[in-house]
């Protein structure tokens, strides 16, 4: 009896322990799901002032210019420049002859804040000068014409706008002498010198001291045309007049009374004659009377 009671309980030990394990075990309570993160909405960007345009160029380059200095040294060497360049044969010569090569290269050492600019005739434009023009010129025109293509001071090719005019030259020795006129308008820049009109072709060498512009035209100065103002008459002095009037006042007194002199001498001559007649005469008469 014990042995089937103990083996009953046995039993329902068994089948209870096999039901619990059968059941599922409760699911845990989910965690509350966190938010996703809410992304930051994007930074509209800061409007930034757009860089100013880069100037355009008012005068083209020419394909067969250098735009860099061709001396690796650093020395701005013109006549090379210009060697370099081509077609400008007779303005290299020019430049020697008269000197002025020196004094430019002078003043571009002197002058680095503010360089120079040339505008450059080519031979073609040499030779459309009239014959023997340049040999006619005498030596202080020789240089004065050649000065007269040199700008003290630099001027890039986007900035001929900027020029007041009239535009001083190597040659001006005052304010108002060897002057030019330069008008930029579109892409074109105008020179005038009141003689000859021309217009600048390209550039044929620029840095930032140094510009050299093809032109198609000798400029040639109005100074050397316009007659210069002469110089007062000087006034006719009076006094000196005046006493030689009254020189030859007192000759024509000296004169007159040198004649009456004369003529008073002639009649004291005549006088004492007819006296010393009068006498002989009387005397003769005394004589006959006294014989008679």
């Amino acid at each position: 009896m014990n042995q089937i009671f103990l083996f009953s309980l046995l039993l329902l030990a068994s089948i209870f322990s096999s039901t619990t394990l059968a059941q599922s075990p409760a699911a845990a309570p989910k965690a509350p799901e966190k938010p996703a993160p809410t992304k930051p909405a994007p930074a509209k960007p800061t409007p930034s002032t757009p860089a100013p345009a880069p100037a355009k160029p008012l005068v083209p380059a020419l394909p067969q210019s250098p735009t860099t200095n061709p001396d690796a040294s650093g020395n701005q060497d013109i006549i090379k420049i210009l060697r370099k360049a081509k077609s400008f044969n007779t303005l290299i010569r020019l430049l020697k002859t008269t000197q002025i090569i020196n004094q430019v290269n002078a003043q571009l050492v002197t002058t680095k804040n503010g360089g120079l600019t040339i505008p450059a005739p080519d031979d073609g434009a040499f030779s459309e000068l009239k014959a023997g023009y340049f040999n006619s010129l005498g030596e202080r025109q020789q240089k004065e014409l050649i000065q007269y293509h040199v700008l003290p001071e630099y001027v890039s090719s986007s900035n001929f706008d900027s020029l007041s005019n009239p535009v001083l030259t190597l040659a001006s020795d005052s304010p108002q002498g060897f002057q030019i006129n330069v008008t930029a308008y579109g892409n074109s820049v105008n020179i005038s010198t009141g003689v000859v009109d021309t217009t600048i072709t390209g550039i044929v060498y620029a840095d930032k001291t140094l510009a050299i512009y093809h032109v198609n035209k000798v400029l040639i100065p109005l100074d050397f045309i316009k007659p210069k103002a002469k110089a007062p008459a000087p006034a006719i002095a009076k006094a000196p007049k005046a006493e030689k009037e009254n020189s030859s006042a007192d000759d024509d007194d000296q004169t007159q009374a040198h004649k009456d002199s004369s003529d008073a001498i002639s009649l004291n001559n005549m006088h004492g004659i007819s006296v010393l007649v009068s006498i002989g005469v009387s005397l003769l008469a005394a004589g006959v009377t006294t014989m008679l």
